[in-house]
């Protein structure tokens, strides 16, 4: 592309918004940011090859971040295919008792979402252990699904998913240092998810039998891998990703002079995992099954790098600090709102996190904000409200809980609150304590 393009602010918005519009009119996401990178770059100046050019751009920068979430997708294959996620859900409920239901299944569902398990598929695993637990302390399913659902954000903060590796890649940080940074608002999003599940766990409709019929017997049925041969795969990925971190602070030099990355840490992890669970022989079909569920990830990267590189070519970013710095708004706030906000309309915290590095990363930092800060706030802005109705999360979730639409939308506020918490104290944490 010619380093003297510039594409007018307002075209970069136009393309924004018409990508943005298209996917709430349900047109394939990946479409609908590539046909806004085009309509963007055209209406900004910008001629037949230098569209092209604008859209090589943005491939190519996300192309770090593919390789990455392909990456994770051979864990979190191992994790969901092998059982050793529904091991670790029924152990940590079982343990913990009916006498502290709530948080075994909030905690449950937080754990097997940050071992690399998609937020969907973990709640989608710990659904029927909750129904059985609600049936049996009479707890509301609209308690039940804020439990598993607010867990699942927490655990999606600190976990080696695709939108952590967004958030990562987006601000040119560790994997590591992104899933650290933000456990603290992690446990606070924990409480906050406990709080108001057991404050709400009389409201709504109670668990009837009819919605233990249909129970995936086959999870029931199937055998599990024992406690033990299902933590080498977490535990090792935890481990080894936390290696450069723990030498960084320490002064270790011969613990960062391994230099590992989640490119080669992941798929190590689960298949050391997968033989300690002696299914070594079963690793083509989990690599098949993790690489379908990244697929799609991979797709809207490509089509958020055009956008990306349509914004971060125009004059936008500068414009939009020259606006705060005008209106005496903190920029910082900058950080968690681009998350939210984009993740409100792709009603995705991976697409939404994809979206706000690629399209705001150069206006965040330009306010002097350190990356790590900005990935972390960004990151929390993610996980607010992509649980609107226009997403599969909020129909996969209603269906494995056994609720009709507006039983499922009353949950909306609550998972809110859950997303807020954490995102107001990485926001205070990062963005005004520079902790």
């Amino acid at each position: 592309m010619e380093s003297s393009l510039i594409i007018s602010w307002w075209a970069a918005l136009c393309g924004l918004a018409i990508a943005i519009i298209l996917i709430l009119k349900k047109l394939n996401p990946v479409y609908s940011l590539l046909l806004g990178a085009i309509i963007g770059s055209i209406l900004g100046g910008a001629n037949l090859t230098q569209v092209i050019d604008i859209l090589i751009k943005g491939s190519q920068s996300v192309m770090g971040t593919v390789l990455r979430v392909l990456a994770a997708g051979m864990l979190a294959g191992v994790m969901m295919e092998s059982g050793a996620a529904d091991t670790l859900a029924r152990t940590i409920v079982n343990k913990l008792g009916d006498h502290l239901a709530i948080f075994a299944l909030s905690l449950a569902t937080m754990v097997i979402t940050a071992v690399g398990v998609f937020i969907p598929v973990a709640v989608l695993i710990v659904a029927p252990i909750a129904l059985e637990v609600g049936q049996r302390m009479k707890i509301s399913k609209l308690a039940l699904l804020v439990a598993l659902s607010g867990g699942g954000k927490a655990g999606n903060l600190i976990s080696p998913n695709p939108n952590t590796i967004a958030a990562a890649k987006g601000f040119n940080v560790e994997l590591s240092q992104v899933m650290i940074a933000d456990f603290i608002p992690a446990m606070f999003a924990l409480a906050m998810t406990v709080i108001i599940a057991n404050w709400i766990k009389a409201k709504g409709n109670r668990v009837q039998d009819n919605d233990l019929l249909n129970l995936n017997a086959e999870s029931k049925d199937k055998k599990l891998p024992s406690l033990g041969s299902s933590l080498v795969t977490p535990v090792i990925a935890i481990v080894l990703l936390l290696l450069n971190p723990i030498g960084s602070i320490f002064h270790l030099s011969f613990l960062t002079a391994f230099n590992l990355d989640a490119l080669y840490v992941l798929p190590f992890a689960a298949v050391v995992g997968a033989l300690a669970m002696k299914q070594g022989n079963k690793l083509r079909d989990y690599a098949k099954a993790g690489v379908s569920r990244m697929t799609d990830v991979v797709l809207i990267l490509i089509g958020a790098g055009a956008i990306g590189a349509t914004i971060t070519s125009s004059n936008l970013p500068a414009e939009i600090i020259s606006l705060i710095k005008l209106s005496h708004v903190s920029g910082v706030l900058l950080a968690p709102l681009s998350g939210f906000l984009m993740a409100a309309a792709s009603a995705s915290t991976s697409t939404g996190v994809i979206l706000a590095t690629g399209s705001f990363s150069k206006a965040i930092l330009g306010f002097g904000v350190s990356p790590l800060a900005a990935a972390a706030m960004v990151h929390t802005g993610g996980i607010m409200l992509d649980q609107l109705p226009h997403g599969n999360y909020f129909h996969v979730t209603a269906n494995a809980m056994h609720m009709d639409l507006k039983e499922r939308s009353r949950a909306i506020f609550y998972e809110f609150l859950v997303g807020s918490t954490a995102m107001i104290v990485a926001t205070i944490m990062y963005g005004f304590l520079h902790l």
